[in-house]
């Protein structure tokens, strides 16, 4: 039922953008260039309508005040204007439309025929004229008070950095230790059996999965299944609902303000994976759920000779219009309010590339870059770009401002050919290990510009890494042939689970060396949830319509009674497998907090104050050296060769150029690195005494044991087990070093 009597209401004011309680009613403001008339529609407890004009409008800007109304109301837009889709006009009264700036949204959408704003089955320009209220989402008045107490940003250097990716409903949704009615949910992930995981592992910052209210999509809905990733915004405020225990009126809200604040508590940075390139409402096709029908033409990009139809740099239908001045400010509006209100402490950009476009190409000196380069707020916080979109030229590695810092697609990439025992990379290897200069030192940045990952979200997870030669997405029945083909991965010749040992085998030394490999790696190291413990989707490389079993994480191996069998969420590893590879990636990840010399805060300089190619100079000065396993240098011809898939790197503790907080010269001890990515054992020499007089095995991915502990002197030889990676620490740094801050 809807009612258009009179309500009592002021003119109010055209900012801030959304409905704003202020303690005793609420402001609602919203943008629309094109629009002839804008209605609020307040809803009551039963569904009830009641529409509102809001008769004032200031700067495109329709705004009303309404005295006593408050958190827990719901609401949205009806707005009027010229339907012209040939014109790029899709302006549609019968539609309901979400506020672009609702702090709160409540529910979905139902994927009724009205919820879009033509006739089904007809041309997308015969418009639908059916009410579509009923069949999708309210925004709700949010109230904006929370009691921080004594919450701050733990503000971690990003030198000191180590992310964890994960999805807010997967972590938890079948955690033993994690209440029943918390899992899946803001609560759950910041419950105390999840942060003692996090802290013991030694992470430094979660990395979420989209969490902006995001929509599933129609396809999907009609096979049953549901987004599970999240990359389908329609709301850049709003927590979504369905991840909060707590979804009484704005309870969302709050229940993410908690969680925020018990991850500070712990040490934790929050970083958001946000998606501002597009949103949920894709193509020329899709349905009317809020800037379609707000206005059209300012929100998204269209086809510049044929407006009717959508610019698509993202492959999901179309594109927001990062050039409209107002949509530049929507997304900074969004950025600043969960930096501010939510207290967020990083963004990781979805697709970024495409927000870079002014016209059809991308411009590492966008619109979007140079706001951001100068608020004094989002300036501050980790920026960090999935630097890549599905559009020409869209792959921009290495060309993004100096703030920001990327996901390395290309160190991703080079370890994994290196570690399948590809010769050919052996050169690029070395770049990768060494912070990707190449990539981010012409632009002013350091090492940390690097966001170093073997797995992530979209791919394999580790354990499928090392398990299969091919993707198996048939669980996706709306897109079987969904996800990246060509891998890079290897299944050690058997695909998927096998009982035979010495593939098992091989397999988790592989693991130990990725983890290794990425731990030591100068640049940022982001861990895929679940792989410190062999988590498995069954060959499954693109689990973004998953939720279920398949995609959440499988706590089971943190029983130390259960049965030493393989378990099938873990690929065939056994829980005492899962054990002791969490160990070891606990291991790693400490080894690399206690020494500086791993996480770099400038590039190597290689021999400084000597020739080229010279070994005169006190070693003292030699920041890094490559070496063949013979202990000789290694030489261009050894770089070009389409043999050597082994080598060994030194790293001086001595030569860091380092500072502590108070200017004082930071020293650490000094490692060697020997790495043999072949398919035979190999045999390398420990360098001259010029290098230390006696080392300790401090690890070896060949041995379940996370050390030996042998001692070895210059000109030892240790044979290397085929595919793994040793490390040795020089003893005689131990006094120096624990005699000097660092």
């Amino acid at each position: 039922m809807t009612r258009r009597s009179p309500v009592h209401h002021w003119p109010g004011r055209p900012y801030p953008l959304g409905a704003t309680w202020d303690g005793t009613g609420t402001n609602f403001s919203l943008f629309s260039e094109h629009a002839e008339e804008v209605e609020l529609c307040l809803f009551g407890a039963r569904g009830k309508e009641r529409r509102i004009t809001m008769a004032d409008r200031t700067a495109y800007n329709f705004h009303c005040y309404l005295p006593g109304v408050g958190p827990g109301q719901r609401y949205g837009f009806r707005v009027h204007g010229p339907w012209e889709p040939e014109a790029g006009h899709r302006f549609n009264p019968d539609k309901l439309l979400i506020d672009p700036y609702a702090k709160a949204i409540d529910g979905g959408v139902d994927w009724d025929e009205s919820v879009f704003g033509y006739r089904m089955g007809e041309d997308d320009r015969v418009r639908d004229d059916r009410d579509s209220a009923p069949h999708v989402p309210r925004a709700i008045v949010a109230n904006p008070y929370f009691d921080w107490g004594e919450d701050r940003h733990p503000l971690t250097p990003w030198t000191d950095t180590v992310i964890y990716e994960t999805h807010v409903r997967g972590l938890t949704m079948q955690h033993p230790d994690v209440e029943p009615e918390l899992r899946g949910t803001y609560a759950g992930l910041a419950s105390p059996p999840v942060l003692e995981h996090l802290i013991d592992l030694g992470v430094t910052a979660v990395e979420l999965q989209p969490v902006h209210h995001f929509v599933h999509d129609h396809f999907l809905h009609e096979h049953g299944l549901r987004n599970y990733w999240g990359y389908n915004s329609i709301g850049f405020f709003a927590p979504h609902d369905e991840y909060a225990a707590w979804r009484h009126t704005d309870g969302q809200v709050q229940e993410f303000k908690q969680m925020v604040k018990e991850l500070h508590a712990a040490g934790l940075e929050v970083i958001l994976d946000v998606v501002y390139n597009h949103t949920a409402e894709g193509d020329h096709m899709g349905p009317t759920l809020s800037f379609r029908g707000i206005d059209n033409l300012a929100y998204y990009r269209v086809v510049e000779d044929e407006p009717r139809y959508y610019m698509d740099y993202t492959g999901t239908g179309n594109s927001l219009n990062v050039r409209h001045p107002h949509v530049l400010q929507l997304i900074m509006d969004s950025l600043r309010y969960w930096i501010l209100e939510m207290r967020v402490d990083g963004f990781r950009f979805d697709l970024a590339a495409a927000l870079a476009r002014e016209l059809h190409d991308v411009d590492r000196l966008s619109s979007f870059f140079d706001i951001i380069q100068q608020d004094p707020v989002i300036s501050q916080t980790k920026l960090i770009a999935e630097p890549w979109d599905v559009g020409e030229g869209g792959y921009q590695v290495g060309n993004f401002p100096v703030l920001w810092t990327e996901w390395n697609g290309k160190y991703r990439d080079t370890i994994r050919d290196f570690w399948r025992g590809d010769s050919a990379v052996l050169g690029e290897t070395a770049t990768r290990l060494s912070g990707s200069s190449d990539l981010y030192e012409h632009t002013g940045r350091r090492p940390n510009a690097s966001i170093n990952f073997i797995t992530a979200h979209d791919g394999f997870t580790l354990r499928d890494l090392v398990s299969y030669n091919e993707k198996h997405n048939e669980a996706n029945l709306a897109d079987p042939d969904s996800g990246e083909s060509h891998n890079r991965s290897w299944n050690h010749g058997v695909e998927g689970p096998t009982d035979d040992e010495d593939v098992n085998a091989l397999r988790q030394r592989q693991q130990r060396n990725f983890l290794a490999t990425l731990f030591i790696s100068q640049g940022v190291p982001m861990l895929l949830g679940g792989d410190e413990f062999g988590r498995s989707q069954r060959g499954n490389n693109n689990t973004y319509c998953q939720d279920n079993e398949l995609a959440w994480y499988d706590w089971s191996w943190l029983d130390p009674t259960d049965a030493d069998e393989p378990n099938e969420a873990a690929g065939g590893m056994t829980p005492g497998e899962q054990r002791s590879l969490y160990q070891f990636t606990r291991t790693l990840i400490h080894l690399r907090r206690q020494h500086s010399v791993f996480r770099r805060q400038q590039f190597f300089r290689g021999r400084e104050g000597t020739s080229e190619g010279s070994r005169r100079g006190p070693i003292g000065m030699v920041d890094l050296d490559w070496l063949r396993p013979d202990a000789s240098a290694m030489t261009d011809e050894d770089w070009d060769t389409a043999r050597l898939t082994a080598l060994m790197f030194f790293l001086n503790g001595r030569a860091l150029p380092t500072r502590d907080d108070r200017g004082r010269r930071v020293l650490d001890e000094s490692f060697l690195v020997l790495c043999n990515a072949d398919a035979v054992d190999v045999t390398f020499r420990v360098p001259s005494s010029r290098y230390g007089e006696r080392w300790r095995v401090l690890l070896d991915t060949a041995m379940l044991r996370e050390a030996d502990g042998w001692l070895l002197g210059a000109g030892d030889e240790r044979e290397v087990t085929n595919r793994s990676l040793v490390v040795l620490r020089r003893l005689d740094d131990a006094a120096e070093v624990g005699a000097r801050p660092r």
